[in-house]
């Protein structure tokens, strides 16, 4: 047998890169299975045949060459969808149960008989949209992105939205360089208590509405490396996060944000919250911006412009007299319909 280098050398990159019939895939596999004994085939116009490689280099090699590798372990007693796939990338993602065995897995869903202790997810290809991937997972305990080699993720809209059971995510090795739409992104991760963004890259970001959005027991939150230079739309994006009790948005440029309703409705933790540097010049909706956050005893919105509001209704409603009374005396500009 020859070294798994001199493999490496002979077998080209392509085969990853440019393999994109399901069909040459399967026949990949059934040769794996059935013989133990994979023949690599490099997918061109004359179906050039490899060479003979045992099943252990070729999950070496295939490992080497994987793009994104993500590691699932289910909550127990949890069974449904587990990841959503659009139809052209459905030949993309190859998914296994329990590491230990030796097949891939077609089916995209948990039996609610099965035993599964971890699930792996491998893609080879570069699939630019990781849009509702995992939205209402509720059988989803821990997500770990092991490796994240590509850039070309463009949309993560409603990636995790509804992993109702997800109390881990490991993001650190996450590439969101290319990302423009982030809406719905976490929203009712409702067991979700910790989540490190620090990793994050946000320039290119137009849309984080409802972004966390009931995630009740997130405790904090730390976005002080976020970039919101072009983001248009933060409606709901703290919405329903009842355990946070302080958010620092010092760094946050508003410049193109239209849409702030509901932005920070039912954080009933919420004591501090810093929106100094705030500019809400281009902002037309501030409804229940604020609504229900009955902690807050302070908030700075002396420079608040709010010239080109449309809607302001219930943007206070809920929060203390006192606080109602502070907001008043600072700022002339906010309407009665604020506070009823």
């Amino acid at each position: 047998m020859k070294s798994l280098n001199a493999i490496n050398n002979k077998i080209s990159k392509e085969l990853f890169e440019n393999l994109k019939s399901k069909y040459i895939l399967q026949k990949i596999f059934n040769n794996l299975l059935k013989k133990k004994l994979l023949v690599i085939i490099k997918y061109n116009k004359n179906i050039q045949k490899g060479i003979n490689i045992n099943i252990n280099d070729y999950k070496n090699y295939s490992e080497k060459y994987s793009s994104i590798e993500i590691e699932i372990i289910p909550a127990f007693n949890k069974y449904g969808d587990f990841i959503n796939i659009n139809k052209e990338d459905e030949k993309f993602f190859h998914i296994y149960f329990n590491n230990d065995k030796e097949e891939e897995i077609s089916r995209k869903y948990l039996d609610k008989n099965e035993q599964v202790q971890i699930i792996k997810i491998i893609i080879d290809y570069p699939v630019e949209s990781f849009k509702d991937l995992f939205n209402s997972c509720y059988c989803i305990e821990s997500v770990c992105f092991k490796k994240f080699n590509r850039n070309n993720i463009n949309n993560m809209f409603g990636m995790f939205s509804g992993c109702s059971s997800l109390k881990k995510l490991n993001l650190s090795n996450f590439n969101t360089s290319n990302v423009k739409d982030m809406g719905c992104m976490f929203s009712n991760c409702k067991l979700l208590k910790e989540l490190n963004l620090s990793s994050f890259n946000t320039n290119n970001v137009i849309d984080m509405g409802s972004m966390f959005s009931k995630c009740k027991l997130l405790k904090e939150l730390n976005l002080s490396n976020f970039n919101t230079n072009n983001v248009k739309d933060m409606s709901y994006m703290f919405d329903g996060c009842s355990s946070i009790k302080k958010l620092n948005l010092s760094n946050f440029n508003n410049n193109n944000v239209t849409n702030m309703e509901f932005m920070f409705s039912g954080c009933s933790s919420l004591i501090y919250l810093n929106l100094d540097k705030f500019n809400t010049i281009n902002v037309t909706n501030m409804r229940n911006m604020f609504f229900e956050c009955s902690s807050l005893r302070d908030l700075n919105l002396s420079d608040f412009n709010t010239n080109n509001v449309i809607n302001m209704r219930f943007m206070f409603y809920g929060c203390s007299e006192h606080f109602q009374k502070k907001i008043k005396a600072q700022n002339m500009n906010i309407k009665e319909e604020a506070f009823n």
